[in-house]
């Protein structure tokens, strides 16, 4: 069974690998900021933080499929389509970009709790049939050090690192260790929720194993 990952984000890839799987790869051509300020004009409203990562993740894979079932109309499996964000106190704290803008929110996260959304899509296609799809949103909470020193901020942040990831943190990288506690899935934190993709694919028919390509040492 394949399985194509609708995006170029290297955590959630090294996540498939760690997991054995090795997908094809895809990036979405979707405008993020376009999609949710439609949705919310039509709806006249804001989009909760578990909403947004889930319309997202949909589009994402939904943009995928179509073209994978244009480019190649044998292709049989899966495309798995996901979006990440953190919430802090209500607002929603997306990928800081700027130096200054990463490190006033470790000041504002620094010894607190937040919490990180994932979003989920799967569409299983194969040929002559219609797309299936199962969708779900995962949540784990993150607990913050309170001891992180300024020359630890200044040198985190002088790496580049919490500049492009939602949250301004990674717990699988440089950021791991000003992490003091993680509920739920902690694959959650990194890209998406493992487990819940695993319980998406049996939803679509498809044993979790089938996917894998390394199997374990015997």
């Amino acid at each position: 069974m394949r399985l194509c990952l609708a995006s170029t984000s290297p955590a959630r890839l090294m996540l498939l690998r760690r997991a054995g799987i090795e997908p094809l790869v895809r990036a979405p051509e979707v405008d993020e900021d376009a999609v949710v300020a439609t949705v919310e004009a039509h709806e006249r409203r804001t989009l909760t933080p578990a909403e947004h990562v889930l319309l997202l993740a949909r589009r994402k894979a939904a943009d995928v499929a179509a073209t994978l079932r244009a480019e190649d109309p044998g292709f049989d499996g899966l495309v798995l389509g996901g979006d990440s964000m953190f919430e802090l106190d209500g607002e929603v704290l997306g990928k800081p970009h700027r130096p200054e803008v990463a490190r006033a929110r470790w000041h504002a996260m620094r010894g607190r709790t937040g919490i990180l959304h994932s979003g989920h899509s799967l569409i299983r296609i194969a040929p002559g049939d219609a797309p299936r799809e199962a969708h779900a949103v995962a949540e784990a909470s993150v607990s913050f050090v309170a001891d992180l020193s300024e020359a630890e901020l200044d040198a985190y942040v002088a790496t580049g690192e919490p500049l492009h990831v939602a949250g301004a943190f990674t717990i699988d990288s440089l950021g791991g260790p000003f992490i003091d506690r993680v509920e739920g899935d902690p694959s959650t934190v990194v890209g998406m929720s493992l487990s819940t993709v695993r319980r998406l694919t049996g939803r679509l028919g498809v044993p979790w194993t089938d996917l894998w390509h390394r199997r374990p040492a015997s």
